[in-house]
């Protein structure tokens, strides 16, 4: 009996160690890591959006998993970008297959380094770009996937809870036979 406490001890602190390092947040992440993060000779972005209605704590980047009201915040990082203009245009689509533009927003006031607004996306693939009309112009781009499933995130989600189940079979089916063997 105390070997069996032993064991299934084991695979519950395993378990728990393997689920404990696929955790991570979008927050927890170094500057230079940050896949909201654009840069361009120099000059940083970064975007922030965010579901309040649907999670109020939650920070998102370009995965934004419900459809509807989203606020956006975009951080000036550099100061060189502060000091002009910037344009911000929402369209439909990505890559080749770019269609209307859904929303559009031109900043000159923006010394705090923050430009914000809030858009109503459906469900669906979208583009943001971001220009900064300097000498030469800064062009930035972020491919928005609204309410859309990101197979290789929920993979990673529910992994731990694999490997457990599969470490539980393998010994539960070592432990019958090795019982079998000694009736």
């Amino acid at each position: 009996m105390e070997q069996h406490i032993k064991t299934w001890t084991s695979v519950i602190i395993l378990s728990a160690a393997l689920y404990s390092g696929f955790a991570g947040a979008h927050g927890k992440v170094s500057l230079e890591t940050d896949s909201c993060i654009r840069n361009i000779s120099g000059s940083m972005i970064h975007l922030s959006t965010y579901q309040p209605q649907h999670d109020p704590e939650a920070e998102y980047c370009t995965e934004i998993p419900q459809e509807g009201e989203t606020l956006w915040v975009l951080d000036l990082v550099d100061q060189a970008l502060r000091d002009m203009p910037i344009g911000i245009k929402i369209v439909r689509g990505s890559g080749k297959a770019l269609s209307e533009t859904v929303a559009s927003i031109y900043s000159t006031n923006h010394s705090d380094g923050v430009i914000k607004g809030h858009f109503n996306l459906s469900e669906g693939q979208y583009t943001l770009f971001v220009t900064g009309e300097g000498i030469p112009p800064l062009h930035y781009e972020y491919p928005l996937r609204i309410q859309m499933t990101n197979y290789t995130e929920s993979f990673i989600r529910i992994a731990p809870y694999i490997i457990t189940f599969l470490l539980i079979a393998f010994i539960t089916d070592k432990l019958l036979k090795r019982r079998q063997l000694r009736h």
